[in-house]
């Protein structure tokens, strides 16, 4: 049938509402609480298929020691804690991000998924981490790659809250607003992996020899560098509001004094 025009304009209205209709919060953090764990699950079966001494190995290589067995794969065990505190942290740092929105838009679920999306590389740079010969040519390029996937994988988280801060009124709680009182740290705990992970590429390229210790030394520095980044955000915002306060009182103080003066001892 003929449509009228009133029809066809109240249809083009109602397409373009659902269009810019946010997403609901809670869809996406169930969604990507269940990436995390699924990433971490599969962390998990690598580490348990490959990385078990046989038990006649352990008999006639070790002469029966356990310990001594472990001790071989204590590389591979190295870099399955590293990647597992990396999503965990991720994870923290995700976690702690979506409990000062208050309202999700369609970019920002966008940018969720492309973080997410490297999110689910992260077993494939733990094996890539754990395959390949020490100081050889393939195990720098894996570590590299491994800096990459963590870099991209944050740098998408921040892209969140900066989108967030363009609309901070309608999707950010007062506390992570500009000027509140998570702002501060949400930036720098946000920035912290993407910075660390760059700097950690960068250095390997340079210092190839350390790769490998450049690498893990970055993923056992971090989870003490957000203890530490909360007590230094703390201290900085402190000494700053104390020296704000301090020149506010010597203004007060000047206007005081010039208060009490005589105009003629103003005038001179």
């Amino acid at each position: 049938g003929e449509r009228d025009e009133g029809e066809e304009h109240h249809s083009l209205e109602t397409f373009t509402f659902y269009l810019s209709e946010p997403l609901s919060k809670e869809r996406v953090e169930a969604f990507s609480d269940g990436v995390y764990a699924i990433v971490a699950t599969l962390l998990i079966l690598d580490i348990c298929e490959d990385n078990v001494p046989d038990p006649r190995e352990v008999e006639e290589k070790f002469h029966g020691s356990l310990l001594e067995a472990l001790s071989e794969y204590g590389p591979n065990y190295l870099a399955y804690f590293g990647s597992f505190v990396t999503i965990g942290l991720l994870w923290f740092v995700h976690h702690s991000l979506f409990l000062y929105v208050t309202k999700a838009t369609r970019l920002m679920g966008l940018l969720n998924i492309l973080s997410l999306a490297f999110i689910g590389g992260l077993p494939l740079a733990y094996q890539l981490t754990s395959e390949f010969a020490e100081k050889s040519h393939n195990e720098i390029e894996a570590i590299q790659v491994s800096c990459v996937i963590t870099f991209f994988a944050s740098i998408f988280q921040f892209a969140i809250w900066t989108t967030a801060l363009l609309h901070e009124r309608e999707t950010l709680h007062p506390f992570a607003r500009y000027g509140g009182k998570e702002h501060a740290f949400m930036f720098a705990k946000l920035a912290l992996y993407p910075c660390v992970s760059l700097g950690a590429f960068f250095l390997t390229c340079l210092l190839s020899e350390f790769s490998t210790a450049i690498f893990h030394l970055m993923q056992i520095v971090i989870p003490f560098a957000f203890l530490v980044l909360r007590i230094f955000v703390r201290i900085s915002l402190t000494a700053i509001k104390s020296v704000m306060s301090l020149s506010r009182r010597e203004v007060v103080l000047l206007e005081e004094e010039e208060a009490c003066l005589s105009p003629t001892e103003t005038l001179s």
